[in-house]
C-alpha cells in the first residue's frame, strides 16, 4: 500500500493527471494490506449466516460437482443445486476474479519475496523467478519430472483427500469453523499450520532431492 501512495505522489509530481480508473486498477492490481483484506474475508461469514443461512466452505464444492454427474452411489443422491448451486457460483466467481486479476489485470512486476525467504529457498534448490509458484515445481514442463508430479498430482490428490476427510478445508474450518467456536475446526487449523511447516522443512528438502 506504501508503494502504491508513492506511485501515486510521483504521478502527481511529474504532472500526469490520475483518473479515478487509474487509482482503481492500481488498487486492484498492488497487494491490499491485512487489516483491509482480512476483514472483508471475515464478513463473509455473518452475511452468509444472515442473508441465506448458509456456510461458506469450498471443498464441498467437490461433492456438488460430482453430485450432479450421473451416479448411483448414495452420497450423491441429494438436490445439489438446492444445497450447492450457490456454492459452485461462489467458487466460479473466485476462478473468474482469479482469471481478471492474474491475467487480465496482472501487475507486470516480478514477484518480490523477503531476502530471508529468498535465501532459504536457494539454500533448498529453489530459485525465485517472479512468479507466484516456483517453475522448477509447478509448471507443464516440471509435470513430467518426479519432483514436479509428485508436487502437482500427489499433493493435489492428497489436499482433497484430506480436506474430505477433515470434514472442510481452509475456508470452512479456518474461516467458518472457527467464527462458530468449533473444537474440530481448531484442531484442523492446527493441523493446517503444523502440516504446513513439517512440510516445508522435512519434506520439500526430500522432495527436491529425488
Amino acid at each position: 500500500m506504501r508503494v502504491f501512495v508513492c506511485y501515486l505522489t510521483v504521478l502527481a509530481d511529474s504532472g500526469y493527471k490520475i483518473s479515478p480508473m487509474d487509482i482503481l486498477l492500481d488498487a486492484i492490481r498492488g497487494p491490499w494490506p491485512w487489516y483491509v483484506a482480512g476483514p472483508l474475508i471475515g464478513l463473509t461469514v455473518p452475511l452468509l449466516l444472515f442473508f441465506g443461512n448458509k456456510r461458506f466452505g469450498l471443498s464441498s464444492n467437490l461433492r456438488h460437482a460430482c453430485a450432479a454427474l450421473p451416479s448411483k452411489n448414495p452420497f450423491f443422491q441429494y438436490d445439489w443445486r438446492r444445497e450447492g448451486g450457490w456454492n459452485l457460483l461462489v467458487f466460479l466467481g473466485i476462478a473468474l476474479g482469479g482469471f481478471v486479476g492474474g491475467v487480465l489485470l496482472a501487475n507486470p512486476a516480478p514477484l518480490e519475496v523477503a531476502e530471508p525467504t529468498a535465501a532459504a529457498l536457494a539454500q533448498a534448490g529453489l530459485t525465485v523467478d517472479g512468479a507466484f509458484a516456483p517453475a522448477a515445481l509447478f509448471s507443464w514442463s516440471a509435470l513430467f519430472t518426479l519432483p514436479g508430479f509428485v508436487a502437482m498430482v500427489v499433493g493435489g490428490f492428497l489436499i482433497g483427500f484430506g480436506a474430505r476427510w477433515a470434514g472442510g478445508c481452509t475456508s470452512g474450518h479456518g474461516i467458518m469453523g472457527l467464527s462458530e467456536l468449533q473444537w474440530p475446526s481448531l484442531l484442523a487449523v492446527v493441523g493446517f499450520f503444523v502440516g504446513g511447516v513439517l512440510a516445508t522443512h522435512l519434506l520439500l528438502p526430500i522432495l527436491l532431492g529425488l
